[in-house]
């Protein structure tokens, strides 16, 4: 099996494979979540200090912020040329 990457912005790369949802930050629910994470140390933020557009829950239970939006990130999953193959 090889692992594919993909780019959440600002050269930020994560394991596509291991990506459960990708969220808009906006709800309540949302943001607990993002508090949660940072209490317990599993939170990294890869917004290089700009507005959080969206979060990325990984299996790792890692929750990972991004400055794209999860449109984006969304389509770069399903798009060949973004997704980079490391074998």
């Amino acid at each position: 099996m090889s692992i594919k990457l993909i780019n959440i912005g600002f050269g930020n790369i994560v394991s596509a494979n291991r990506i459960i949802s990708i969220v808009s930050p906006e709800s309540a629910p949302i943001k607990r979540i993002i508090q949660d994470a940072r209490d317990r140390g599993v939170l990294i933020d890869a917004t290089y200090g700009r507005r959080t557009r969206a979060v990325i829950v990984m299996d790792s239970d890692h929750v990972i912020l991004s400055a794209v939006q999860p449109e984006t990130v969304a389509a770069r999953l399903n798009d060949r040329d973004e997704i980079m193959d490391e074998g």
